[in-house]
């Protein structure tokens, strides 16, 4: 089942200072495997990925442990965090917080790009907004969609347990939906005293940016139909089939980049794409390199735009 953009049967889209999620039209939105999903709202908690990840830890260690993947939605996230630990700044209402639990049918080994293949199906579930420059969002190796070359959606990926047969996985998911000038402010002041200037690729924007309009329930339900189709075929053939999806897709294609591990330079050179298991390419001085999801970050080398 794959993501369609509204039908002009569609209602329109909630009114702007309607923030929670409006969940008859949000279950009217969702596609019809989606609608098989146990979706719980919550106002707040820690952290839904950790929820989730308890729930799974309960269970049998076997690949038809859970019948279907359970989403939970939290308006705000008292110990919400992002990769490497940061934490995930919100205010609710602002952002689309939420993480969906699974068990996927392939080994730990065969979960490389996983984190991609989500980006890829978030890309184009958002795309099918009504966003005034859908072209601009765009993907950041390894975890990020971009909007305008601004953060707009974050993920992270753990995994509760493996066997040879299935790993259950709780991917979770930021999207700043609006309140970005907000967010912003929230942000520098987290990073106040810091020397360097802002990161590209790392600055927040919010949808609102290019969807007036924009809101929780639309978005929840964007995601979540082209989530639905993205782990049946992960689950199947793993990142293969979202290569190429992702390469066109990808911001910083063609353009100088340096990637760092620990705040120290690990390599620079030209991005070209990802292979077929999610690593970047980039072509240095010494030849084309593989580079490997982990404690890498990746910005636009100095002098590039």
């Amino acid at each position: 089942m794959n993501a369609k953009p509204p039908s002009p049967a569609t209602p329109a889209s909630p009114p702007a200072d309607d923030w929670r999620i409006d969940r008859e039209r949000a279950v009217r939105l969702f596609g019809p495997a989606a609608h098989d999903w146990p979706i719980e709202i919550v106002e707040e908690t820690g952290s839904t990925n950790a929820d989730l990840m308890t729930r799974l830890k309960a269970l049998p260690q076997r690949r038809n442990a859970l019948a279907r993947p359970i989403v939970r939605v939290a308006y705000l996230q008292t110990a919400g965090r992002g990769r490497r630990g940061r934490s995930w700044v919100a205010q609710p209402g602002d952002a689309l917080l939420f993480s969906l639990a699974c068990v996927v049918p392939r080994p730990i080994d065969g979960l490389a790009g996983l984190s991609l293949a989500i980006g890829s199906a978030l890309v184009d579930g958002l795309r099918t907004l009504p966003v005034a420059a859908p072209g601009q969002i765009a993907l950041k190796w390894p975890n990020d969609v971009l909007l305008e070359g601004d953060k707009l959606v974050g993920i992270l990926v753990e995994t509760a347990w493996s066997t040879p047969s299935a790993t259950a996985v709780v991917i979770g998911i930021g999207t700043n939906v609006r309140g970005a000038d907000t967010l912003a402010a929230k942000v520098r002041a987290l990073n106040a005293g810091a020397d360097a200037p802002p990161v590209p690729g790392t600055t927040p924007t919010a949808l609102s940016r290019v969807w007036p309009n924009a809101n929780l329930t639309d978005t929840l339900a964007a995601e979540l139909n082209a989530l639905e189709s993205a782990l049946q075929r992960f689950g199947q053939s793993g990142f293969a089939p979202f290569q190429a999806r992702w390469n066109a897709c990808h911001a910083y294609a063609g353009r100088e980049v340096a990637l760092f591990e620990q705040g120290k330079e690990l390599m620079r050179g030209v991005a070209v794409g990802v292979d077929e298991r999610g690593q970047l390419l980039v072509d240095t001085a010494q030849g084309r390199e593989a580079v490997a999801t982990g404690d890498i970050s990746l910005r636009i080398a100095d002098g590039g735009a």
